[in-house]
């Protein structure tokens, strides 16, 4: 939506169209600019809505049409503003002129004894005219939806300004604010623009194989399962498996990270990166509207919706503010001519600067344009942030709690050692495992899956397979009930005799992860893998105490002597090993009732109830992962653990921000009302004051376009 910048006028655009029947509701981010509808399409339409906003007055954009239009419809305003401040600056000069002597001003008419009409008025009234065109348009329409915006207040102030004969003063004030509402609208058009790039990463076409040809087609129209060729320099136009060729990939749009990657056939690639050198043929998995970057852009879109608790206070205060100034300007302009017989030219005027101070433009826009910013900045660098609530909350979070394996530790292990017992060999114990582990993505089968090809094995395909969160697994082979899982799983079950203890306890005092592995009511081994902790993480770690964390807590299934083991080596205070999901879950629900904001670091998968108790719900290595961007609150596009600290350091900017920007518009207007009540203030001033607030607000809250400092 084009042409709006004021929260007031957004809310006028949020009333009109969810007055249409079959609109349950329509929200508007004023600093996107993007309306949300829900509505019973039975009974309404999106077209409905735009006829609505376009009677309205304002412009209805599709994001990925680009700027049409002539040269007039994007510079007009400017032009205007250049005529009306054109004639200000003459009428100023002339008035200057003959006051200082230097030339006299006839009179064209009179409108009274004491009021001339001179060459200076008419200049005066030009500029007013033409720099306050479009400010009547709007005020107007405001009048016809019975409903009251700043363009009404503006136009009430510089009428009144002319009829107590106050050209100068009603002509500055409407050249000064159709200035600085086109300064606001450009300086607003950069927060929009940062967010509307994450919408063109992606190219509108692909080349795809038909026919044992290749064709140019919409990438919308593309087939899950089509063969997309790429070549080198390209966007990848589609989430999908490479099926030849080799290249280094830039997955910085999606990841934030800069350095290439290697990809070649058997690997994910995602639609908005971008090829390096090779040319690849890639099958598509995922339609256009369904893409990694197609849902980031979803999700960042509802961001808004999860809004911050600054925010609901500012809207609740706005609700109540603008209305008590109203009143008090009828007020000030009534009651000390009525009761002490004051005069009622000079208290209407400070009236009508009053009415100029009461829009709380500034004081509404001060948090949505640093959140929606701040939500920007985030996902360029690969960190999806789903709103101002959760980016509050991450400022507030001084307890973190990390699951260990694939977050803490790498998301790699390492089978170390193979012991068979009895009759089983080392042939029997990997198969064993790696059958039950056939169709699992736990990082702990990908490793038993690799051991077993490295021993040219080929695993039965378990049946029935199921999976113990926390413990293990279990499918049929061969017919026989065959598992594979920690001590705690075998000793549930009855089977864990003096030498599986033995054997586990041995594995785990190397500071190693057993797994062991049965088939039928035999044990026929175990299982030592081992991880490391990744790299990055303890730097990661020591930022977020510098950052003001005071309680860093690893939660983790595995053994306690692995989960110290990798505590020690990257900074953790707390350690609760050996837990069931269940048990990750009660942890966090106390952490967070003992310290007030939790902040959860997981997979996203297998850690969804924990993350979903924590204040906040931290997902790592999202890219490509329904659940974890889904679930999570943040989701970290990729597996580097000090995208964290930057996140946690955003969001302590953020507030930061935020009240910066509350406690300027609100110091400004209270400063002005008290000087519009005692006479102190002009009619420009207060427009300057207002929309000066305004630009300053949005000006700092988009430092968080910026990156971080340090």
């Amino acid at each position: 939506m084009g042409g709006l910048d004021c929260p007031t006028c957004a809310a006028k655009v949020e009333r009109a169209v969810g007055r249409i029947d079959g609109i349950t509701s329509a929200r508007l981010n004023v600093a996107t600019s993007v309306l949300t509808l829900t509505y019973d399409p039975g009974c309404a339409s999106p077209d409905q809505a735009r006829r609505e906003i376009v009677r309205l007055g304002y412009r209805v954009e599709d994001p990925g049409a680009g700027q049409p239009g002539s040269w007039l419809s994007h510079h007009g305003g400017w032009l205007q503003v250049a005529i009306a401040a054109g004639a200000l600056i003459a009428a100023l000069g002339a008035e200057g002129g003959r006051m200082l002597g230097a030339w006299p001003l006839p009179a064209i008419g009179h409108l009274g004894a004491d009021r001339p009409v001179t060459a200076t008025t008419l200049l005066f009234a030009l500029a007013m005219v033409v720099g306050g065109y479009g400010i009547a348009r709007q005020a107007f329409r405001a009048l016809r939806h019975r409903q009251f915006d700043i363009n009404l207040l503006m136009l009430v102030a510089a009428v009144g300004a002319a009829v107590i004969w106050q050209w100068a003063e009603g002509a500055s004030a409407m050249v000064l604010f159709s200035l600085a509402l086109l300064l606001e609208a450009r300086a607003m058009g950069r927060a929009r623009r940062a967010f509307q790039s994450l919408m063109s990463l992606v190219p509108p076409t692909a080349r795809v194989r038909r026919d044992g040809g290749l064709v140019e087609v919409p990438a919308v129209e593309v087939r899950t399962g089509e063969v997309v060729l790429v070549r080198p320099g390209e966007t990848i136009p589609l989430d999908g498996c490479v099926l030849t060729g080799s290249t280094e990939v830039n997955q910085a749009p999606i990841t934030g990270e800069s350095v290439p990657v290697a990809r070649g056939p058997g690997d994910d690639v995602f639609a908005g990166t971008v090829n390096g050198q090779g040319v690849l043929e890639v099958r598509s998995t995922r339609p256009a509207g369904d893409t990694t970057v197609a849902r980031i852009l979803h999700l960042v879109q509802d961001a808004q919706s999860a809004r911050a608790p600054s925010q609901q206070f500012v809207d609740r205060f706005a609700r109540w503010y603008t209305p008590a100034v109203i009143v008090g300007a009828l007020l000030v302009a009534t009651v000390p001519p009525l009761v002490f017989d004051g005069p009622w030219t000079g208290w209407l005027f400070r009236a009508l600067v009053l009415l100029v101070v009461a829009c709380p433009c500034a004081l509404v826009i001060s948090t949505p344009v640093s959140v929606v910013s701040a939500l920007a900045s985030a996902a360029r660098r690969g960190i999806l942030i789903k709103g101002g609530a959760h980016l509050e909350n991450l400022a507030r979070a001084r307890t973190f709690i990390f699951d260990k394996t694939g977050t803490l530790t790498g998301d790699t292990f390492t089978v170390v050692q193979v012991t068979a017992l009895g009759t089983a060999s080392e042939r029997d114990v990997v198969a064993v495992a790696a059958a039950v582990e056939t169709h699992s993505e736990h990082l702990l089968a990908r490793a038993i899956l690799g051991a077993a090809s490295e021993r040219d094995i080929d695993p039965e395909e378990g049946r029935d397979a199921r999976s113990l969160p926390g413990r293990g697994a279990e499918a049929l082979v061969a017919g026989q009930v065959c598992r594979a899982g920690n001590l705690r799983l075998f000793e549930d079950l009855g089977l864990a005799g003096e030498e599986a203890r033995r054997l586990a306890g041995r594995i785990e005092a190397e500071g190693h992860t057993a797994m062991l592995v049965s088939r039928g009511q035999a044990l026929l081994g175990a299982i030592a893998l081992a991880d490391r902790p990744r790299e990055g993480a303890s730097a990661a770690l020591a930022e977020l105490r510098r950052l003001g964390a005071r309680d860093l807590v690893m939660l983790t299934g595995d053994n306690e002597a692995t989960a110290r083991a990798v505590a020690g080596a990257v900074g953790i205070d707390h350690v609760h090993a050996a837990l069931l999901p269940e048990d990750k879950l009660e942890k966090v629900r106390f952490l967070t009732r003992r310290d007030g904001a939790t902040a959860m670091v997981g997979d996203g998968v297998n850690d969804a109830p924990a993350l979903a108790a924590a204040t906040v719900g931290i997902a790592m290595g999202a890219a490509g992962t329904d659940a974890a961007l889904e679930t999570a609150d943040v989701a970290l596009m990729t597996d580097r653990l000090d995208r964290m600290p930057e996140a946690v350091s955003l969001g302590r900017r953020t507030v930061r921000i935020i009240g910066q920007n509350v406690g300027l518009a609100l110091g400004l207007k209270l400063l002005f009302l008290a000087l519009a009540v005692a006479n102190l203030a002009t009619l420009w001033m207060a427009v300057a004051a207002d929309m000066g607030a305004s630009l300053l607000v949005i000006a700092n809250g988009l430092r968080l376009l910026g990156k971080p400092k340090g």
